[in-house]
């Protein structure tokens, strides 16, 4: 299941053998350390690729939930300290907690949809709850999941990472063009604006060597945040309001309430966010060229999801869930080594208590953001690509299988609204795209190379049986 991608100035060997007489086993770029300097450096290249996803998380549920102020900060601190913990305990690991893989954690996405439904719905005191309840849901089923695994071949996880990859690059278009119907959709400044991100990005890449040529995400986020500045895209009047200190508020909600019937929509959402952390898990091990066990790494991924969002309740947080969003980044640029996301984790966790970092970040305009993250997420399409390439797709069935899975899958994402007119529990798993994707491709998986083949044999002998009888 290795893949060994190239790299600009990692091994190029997946792991290395020791050399007898000459020393230990050189140990996998993926835990190589660097230099305390460059490791930040990079660190910070994760971080503001990333830093819009809290940041918008944050802004979404004060303006939905209508929350002052002081609140809004609180909150703001509390998903930078979380997506820190939680990056540090993905990427280092803690126990059975954590891959040991470079991973970075947001909130953000359904999970944040679910917690306004149930919070405009129940309160907010409910909907914390609901977020502490899921988590410990997830701890009690993930055995059951594990036994599963097997039946998430290559061209399963292959076909989920494609559909990730199409919803990412969706992400990051939105960021650009803003959503339809909304004020400024499509602005030709602000496409503008990305594209020429991406052509500095792409310079960068070309142009630069060794470690330039490894920040050429960050550098082209730069020049398209320095341009968006002499064209009076970027407002500076904020910098300088508040204080500089931040600190996460405990429970700011009050004491949360709890409630399994009103938290029954996130728990069923987490067996679909369950899926799609194998699949993460899965192609980051493929990006880094690092062999796994999948019946220890993804469980470790899980676990480390469930305890961050237990924590994430108690500040009031939605679940938090590890992010596809960094692979992207770490194939660009060949830095593999999970210590740089553990910087990036402390870097995020120092933003979360340092006031005027939130705010100085929050300046890159969003058409910057999301022409760096379509390029960062196309690329973990590509990787999707790639996996599939390696799976026989020459037989007809295997096809099939990644054809049906695609069509169903891809359809929530590009026709959105699709199943509105169905019940709410139902439109929670159907309009995730990427666990129905996981699931059809699942199940026809079993169907066509596990059961059919059994059931046809079953029928053969029978068959056979019947004809001898007959003579």
């Amino acid at each position: 299941m290795s893949a060994t991608p190239e790299s600009v100035g990692d091994s190029a060997h997946p792991s290395a053998a020791p050399v007898p007489g000459v020393g230990a086993e050189s140990p996998h770029p993926v835990d190589e350390s660097r230099p305390l300097g460059r490791i930040l450096l990079f660190g910070l290249q994760h971080v503001l690729v990333m830093a819009a996803t809290p940041i918008s998380a944050i802004f979404l549920m004060s303006a939905t939930l209508r929350l002052n102020a002081g609140l809004t900060v609180d909150l703001l601190s509390a998903a930078f300290v979380l997506s820190g913990v939680g990056s540090l305990i993905q990427s280092l690991g803690l126990w059975k907690f954590g891959p040991r893989l470079p991973f970075v954690m947001l909130p953000g996405g359904a999970p944040l949809i679910l917690f306004l439904a149930i919070a405009d719905e129940h309160g907010l005191r409910v909907a914390a709850g609901a977020v502490m309840l899921t988590a410990l849901f997830t701890f009690a089923v993930l055995p059951l999941f594990a036994r599963l695994l097997k039946y998430f071949p290559p061209l399963v996880i292959g076909t989920m990472i494609v559909i990730v990859g199409v919803n990412l690059v969706k992400v990051g278009a939105v960021l650009v063009t803003g959503r339809p119907g909304e004020h400024g959709f499509a602005d030709p400044g602000h496409i503008g604006l990305a594209m020429a991100t991406i052509g500095f990005t792409v310079v960068s890449h070309l142009l630069f060597r060794g470690v330039l040529r490894q920040l050429s995400v960050m550098l082209g986020l730069v020049a398209g945040t320095v341009l968006a500045l002499f064209l009076g895209d970027v407002s500076l009047g904020h910098l300088t309001q508040g204080g500089w200190v931040d600190m996460p508020r405990l429970m700011p909600f009050g004491s949360p309430r709890f409630d399994v019937l009103a938290a029954l929509p996130l728990m069923l959402y987490s067996l679909a966010s369950m899926a799609e952390a194998t699949g993460q898990t899965v192609i980051n091990a493929e990006a880094v060229g690092k062999e796994i066990d999948q019946r220890v790494a993804v469980p470790r991924t899980i676990r480390g999801d469930a305890l961050v969002s237990a924590l994430g309740g108690l500040f009031g947080m939605p679940l938090m869930v590890t992010s596809g969003e960094n692979i992207g980044i770490v194939r660009v640029t060949g830095v593999r080594s999970r210590y740089v996301t553990a910087a990036a984790g402390i870097v995020l966790i120092a933003i979360g208590f340092l006031a005027p970092v939130t705010r100085a970040i929050s300046v890159v305009p969003a058409p910057v953001v999301g022409g760096t993250a379509m390029v960062v997420f196309a690329v973990i399409t590509v990787l999707g690509v790639q996996m599939l390439a390696r799976c026989d797709l020459d037989r007809h069935t295997s096809t099939f299988i990644c054809a049906v899975a695609l069509a169903l899958g891809l359809l929530p994402i590009l026709v959105p609204d699709v199943y509105q007119g169905f019940p709410s529990t139902v439109r929670i798993l159907l309009e995730s795209g990427v666990a129905v994707g996981a699931f059809v491709a699942a199940v026809l998986n079993v169907l066509f190379h596990h059961a059919g083949p059994a059931i046809a044999a079953r029928f053969s002998v029978r068959s056979e049986l019947r004809t001898e009888g007959t003579r």
